[in-house]
């Protein structure tokens, strides 16, 4: 099919076949004036075209004289109003049912709706919107899309007398491309969700108490999880450690029985895959038998990987909140620590339980790293729980922080409250929501919330802190980023859904890519249009050739160039392809067009439009390496001097595998391969290094050159005598100097001992065409200690203490009593009686006088 060109000026230069160099002038013209244009409507020459750029409008008007009929629809006066089309975005809510309240949820999940048959993939049947949603839906293919989806996500929806717990739960959309329309969705939180629980215990020997307690709590876990929601099921899982020395000991008779009442050891055993017989979960508890180990760390992260990786075996529904409950009171081994043990193949990350639930690779694998623990939770959704007692709390709070979605809490040393920590932990979890969506790569999502809060919207996905009853709300920034190529990927169903819920709101989008008058029985539409010579369709304002006309009115036809063309042979390169311009041009009676690129700077020439500048090999994204390597010519790098290779990615020359001061090409422990060593391997070692000149777990000559080092520098060791030194040391002389220091450029090696009076010293040697070593002048003593005056010294210390203490024992004692006998004064100088006398002492006789007496 030809298509008509919007460009008349340029066409009407084409359509002389006699005037060649007026044609090549007008086309050369039109190109450069594109080049200068910035309008991204330009140059867009079919209507849908047109609209799938961002603030572009089409005119349909007949006869139109303009420069381009596709253009920004705020330039004024380019068409008139009642022939442009510009389509705009548009929502059309249809189903939009109120959120369910709590009360509501709960009576519905007593009524048996949430039962917990339902299997591995989610009890219930997903109705997406019920029959008004199949009543609104515009095409069979729309349903079964959303069919589809809801057979993926199989459980609850927003169908009438079910749990709605988002809205709305149907829209219709059309959408422009790269134009952003904000859609708002509500979600409350439900009660009665349905709930996994496996619960993954340590049985070693400590743990067993703790084995008993949980045995007896079962019936009381279940009854406390069934208060939550009445969909509730558990699974019984536990470890051990890696059956091999140093983890567990490998004595026959300990391998039978490690302890006192104690099972051969274990990796990992699935003892009850999950389901809601709760008696079965604490017979099953009850009858696993503890075992034993020797090491303090457990083998758990092989038992978290298999009981997360076996999804079938273990029976983790598609629709639940799942939870692992890790019980232990140790710590854990991780990746590298199966080295001890000899095992070294990394863990895969994939299920190997067999039939009776054992794990058959725990002595074949290493055990897993915590970034293949995090991305198994991240892929399966698992939210881990590290119950664990009181001293290794801290150890797990800070693993908890590098598992996506796990949190550790602590255990008491008999398990005697892990119902209520499990049920806190629950609490924490579904009190949270994050919104995701199903939608491909030509539309893009962004999620905004103010959450629980009063304030201005912030772009996340997720909310926090979330009771039953509270309503929550998110703008939903949806734009069609391109069309995709398939017009039936033109209209989707998409599907925006809280994780780990059942229901979504179901968008159906119409991604606006055509016009309605390209399509049959449209106003605009004419077949076989006057407007077209009777040889073409008619639509938008344009002409869609036959296949026997061309050109921008039909004009040009097959038949006519025959005689002088030779059947459009003018533009095939031979007679061996059917194919005009070489598929990248349009024959325009009989001279080939070559089509415009996006991109100015890609342009496809030649006669048959055989040569273009953007299709040659690339190297780490760059057309022939860069352009300092090479150019894009006709599709193959011309490489520049200097460069070779299909992408002139290599050097022509092999000097940068040269090691600096010379020798053999990549230091002999390699190839060059475009410029670069690739470097092989030894008994010793792999060789490293831009020359391959390093290999650090080569031994290298420090032992071999140790003793000369010794009688040159220092006249020790054992070749300290000069006739010996002599003649066992003659390859070398080392250089003396004050400080080693390595220079990596010159592939200099550093050597370090300690001789026979522990002083440290320290050489270099570097084999560069000869050996040169370099040695440190003085050797690293420790200081010599003084032993007589140390014990002088002491003793002088001793006697000065004691002597201190003394006389200051002497000054309190002094002080002491000069108070005491200055208080003894004052109290004798405040005394109104002799103390030679008794103040209560009276005399026996009585002494009378005569006042007349005088004393004769």
């Amino acid at each position: 099919m030809y298509v008509a060109a919007t460009k008349q000026s340029c066409h009407l230069a084409v359509l002389s076949v006699l005037v060649l160099a007026l044609m090549h002038a007008s086309l050369v013209q039109c190109q450069l004036a594109g080049k200068l244009v910035q309008n991204p409507c330009s140059g867009k020459d079919k209507c849908h075209t047109c609209i799938q750029t961002q603030s572009c409008a089409w005119c349909m008007q007949p006869n139109f004289e303009g420069r381009s009929r596709c253009f920004q629809h705020t330039s004024p006066d380019v068409c008139p109003e009642q022939f442009v089309w510009n389509p705009d975005t548009s929502e059309q809510i249809l189903i939009n049912k109120n959120l369910t309240l709590a009360g509501e949820s709960q009576a519905y999940g007593s009524a048996g709706g949430f039962g917990g048959g339902g299997g591995a993939g989610g009890g219930g049947q997903y109705i997406s919107g019920g029959s008004s949603y199949h009543q609104s839906s515009s095409s069979s293919s729309s349903s079964s899309s959303a069919s589809s989806y809801g057979s993926q996500y199989s459980g609850w929806s927003a169908s009438s007398g079910e749990i709605v717990q988002i809205k709305p739960q149907s829209v219709n959309l059309k959408l422009r491309i790269n134009q952003v329309h904000n859609l708002k969705v509500s979600y409350t939180q439900a009660e009665g969700y349905p709930v996994d629980l496996y619960y993954l215990m340590d049985l070693s020997k400590s743990m067993e108490d703790d084995k008993e307690k949980l045995s007896a709590l079962g019936d009381k876990l279940s009854e406390t999880m069934k208060s939550i929601t009445s969909n509730f099921r558990l699974g019984f899982g536990s470890f051990v450690d890696k059956v091999l020395m140093p983890y567990v000991s490998t004595i026959p008779k300990k391998l039978e029985h490690p302890c006192d009442n104690c099972k051969a050891p274990y990796g990992y055993r699935n003892h009850m895959p999950l389901n809601n017989n709760t008696e079965s979960f604490s017979n099953e508890v009850k009858d696993a038998a503890v075992s034993g180990n020797l090491d303090a760390p457990e083998g758990g992260f092989d038992a978290i990987m298999q009981a997360i990786a076996c999804r079938q075996q273990v029976g983790w529904r598609e629709q639940a909140r799942r939870l692992l409950v890790f019980s232990t009171d140790a710590g854990f081994h991780y990746a590298g620590d199966g080295k001890l043990g000899g095992v070294i193949a990394p863990n895969d990350g994939e299920c190997h339980l067999d039939l009776q639930g054992m794990y058959t690779h725990s002595v074949i694998q290493d055990y897993p790293s915590i970034s293949q623990i995090n991305q198994k939770v991240k892929e399966n959704a698992i939210n881990i729980i590290f119950a664990v007692t009181n001293s290794q709390y801290t150890v797990y709070e800070k693993l908890a922080a590098h598992v996506q979605g796990s949190s550790a809490a602590i255990l008491s040393n008999d398990s005697s409250n892990v119902v209520d920590l499990v049920q806190k932990e629950y609490n924490k979890i579904s009190s949270s929501v994050e919104m995701k969506d199903n939608a491909t790569g030509d539309v893009k999502i962004t999620y905004f919330s103010s959450c629980l809060t009063n304030g201005p919207e912030i772009q996340t996905s997720k909310c926090d802190n979330l009771t039953v009853g509270k309503q929550v709300s998110f703008t939903a920034q949806i734009q069609v980023l391109k069309c995709p190529e398939d017009p039936r990927d033109w209209n989707q169903v998409i599907q925006i859904y809280p994780v780990g819920i059942n229901e979504s709101m179901v968008i159906k989008l119409e991604m606006l890519c055509s016009c309605p008058c390209e399509h049959p029985g449209s106003i605009g539409y004419e077949p076989l249009s006057p407007h077209c010579n009777n040889y073409g369709t008619y639509m938008c304002g344009i002409c869609d050739c036959g296949e026997h006309h061309f050109g921008n009115t039909c004009e040009c036809s097959v038949s006519d160039m025959n005689s002088t063309i030779n059947n459009d042979a003018s533009c095939r390169a031979d007679n061996t392809t059917n194919v005009d311009c070489s598929g990248r041009g349009n024959c325009v009676c009989g001279f080939c067009e070559c089509f415009k690129r996006p991109n100015p700077e890609e342009v496809i020439t030649g006669k048959f439009c055989e040569c273009e500048n953007f299709s040659c090999e690339r190297n780490k994204n760059q057309l022939c390496s860069g352009p300092d390597h090479g150019t894009c010519d006709c599709g193959r790098c011309v490489c520049k001097p200097g460069w070779t290779g299909s992408s002139c990615a290599c050097q022509a020359s092999n000097d940068t595998c040269m090691p600096p001061g010379g020798g053999e090409l990549c230091s002999g422990h390699g190839t060059c391969e475009c410029g670069v060593c690739k470097c092989t391997a030894n008994d010793q070692g792999r060789y490293s290094g831009r020359h391959c000149e390093k290999c650090p777990t080569c031994s290298g000559r420090c032992q071999e050159l140790k003793d000369c080092v010794q009688c040159q520098m220092y006249h020790t060791g054992v070749l300290k005598n000069v006739d010996d030194c002599a003649r066992n040391c003659t390859a070398f002389t080392p250089v003396g100097v004050e400080k080693v220091t390595i220079d990596e450029h010159k592939d200099e090696q550093m050597c370090t001992f300690f001789d026979e009076d522990d002083c440290k010293f320290m050489f270099k040697y570097s084999e560069q065409g000869e050996l040169v070593v370099h040695a440190q002048e003085e050797k690293e003593c420790p200081p010599k200690v003084f032993m007589l005056g140390i014990v002088l010294g002491v003793i002088a210390a001793i006697v000065l203490v004691g002597l201190a203490i003394l006389l200051l024992w002497k000054l309190l004692t002094t002080i002491h009593d000069r108070r005491e006998f200055a208080r003894f004064e004052k109290e004798s100088m405040n005394a109104k009686w002799n103390a030679g006398e008794n103040p209560i002492y009276k005399q026996a006789t009585s002494t009378f006088k005569n006042p007349m007496y005088a004393g004769k």
